[in-house]
């Protein structure tokens, strides 16, 4: 039996250990992930931490909050990417391309639902 908690754990966990990964391997690869996805030493500190708060989050705690406020942040970069003058920014900062934009939005819609859409 699969309890409720235990979604949003895994969800959490989940997604922290492939953001770790992603921080992990931007840091390893000179040339976009994937020939896709630029990254950058900002990017990679950004998802390593994420990452790490993801895992800790999700085995510590009930990864729900953690979930929303993912969903929250890569639904406004996301946003940010259409707003004349924050996607300049993204870039420069954080080398985010449209391809990201897109993940991010994915993301965004994924961690919400299960934040909000898996009842306690």
């Amino acid at each position: 039996m699969v309890y409720i908690a235990d979604v949003q754990k895994t969800y959490a966990m989940v997604l922290g250990a492939v953001l770790v990964l992603v921080g992990l391997l931007g840091f390893v690869m000179e040339s976009p992930l994937l020939g896709l996805f630029g990254v950058n030493a900002a990017q990679n500190i950004l998802h390593l931490v994420g990452g790490a708060l993801g895992l800790w989050l999700g085995y510590k705690g009930s990864g729900k909050a953690y979930n929303m406020w993912t969903g929250i942040i890569a639904a406004v970069v996301a946003v940010m990417w259409w707003v004349p003058g924050a996607s300049g920014l993204l870039v420069s900062v954080f080398n985010i391309n449209a391809t990201i934009t897109y993940l991010h939005a994915a993301i965004a819609v994924v961690s919400l639902a299960v934040a909000f859409g898996v009842k306690e």
